[in-house]
């Protein structure tokens, strides 16, 4: 209508408006697939590759203090006052009654497992000792000890399971000692004894600076 003032000069356009939603659309895809493709960020967790573990329990919310030792091929020895050494890791140091607890909203919970893990991270050919050192007796009766020796890639194998009985303080006993040749695979095992502690140079003091070193 010629004068009318409701003239509009744009039309509705089926086309661009199904163009403009798959532009949308399209926006939308691409937004999600930038999300996927970023690595999830958790910065807590630590993923180590391991080739052998050994596992050392005692029973649990036991008080006796056990200690695990265990010795490469080139003599390097992992125990609580050397924790990273060579290929080897202790994981943790535990102690028994001593530091088995946690801290939550500032009160200790007590925690009733009894472990002890060394986590080798490599392959080194030759023997490996694998000692257990009954630091402190509390109980009254011997206290048992399971050491499990894992073989990890390219499937898991137990080198070695066993359980000792230890009856008191400063008592070492050899678990095992394992050989390993180039290829990674356990070739021979051996009970035959050999102090670790021994292999410590500063045994004389050993007693004495414990106390302070370890906590």
């Amino acid at each position: 209508m010629e004068g009318s003032l409701y003239y509009r000069e744009d039309r509705f356009d089926p086309f661009t408006v199904v163009l403009f939603k798959a532009l949308q659309v399209l926006a939308f895809l691409f937004f999600i697939a930038l999300l996927a493709m970023k690595p999830a960020s958790d910065p807590g967790k630590i993923i180590k590759r391991a080739e052998f573990i050994i596992t050392m329990t005692w029973p649990d919310q036991h008080p006796d203090d056990v200690d695990l030792y265990v010795q490469d091929p080139a003599g390097k020895l992992v125990w609580y006052n050397q924790r990273d050494v060579g290929l080897m890791t202790l994981e943790r140091d535990d102690r028994g009654d001593t530091n088995d607890f946690t801290v939550v909203e500032s009160k200790k919970i007590p925690l009733p497992i009894r472990e002890e893990l060394v986590s080798i991270r490599g392959l080194m050919a030759g023997e490996y000792t694998v000692n257990v050192h009954l630091y402190h007796h509390l109980a009254s009766t011997p206290v048992p000890v399971s050491v499990k020796v894992e073989k990890l890639n390219p499937i898991v194998e137990i080198v070695d399971y066993k359980t000792l009985l230890l009856d008191h303080t400063d008592e070492e006993k050899t678990v095992v000692r394992f050989t390993v040749a180039e290829d990674g695979n356990v070739v021979r095992i051996s009970e035959v004894e050999k102090s670790l502690i021994d292999t410590i140079a500063w045994k004389k003091t050993f007693r004495n600076l414990r106390p302070v070193e370890r906590r």
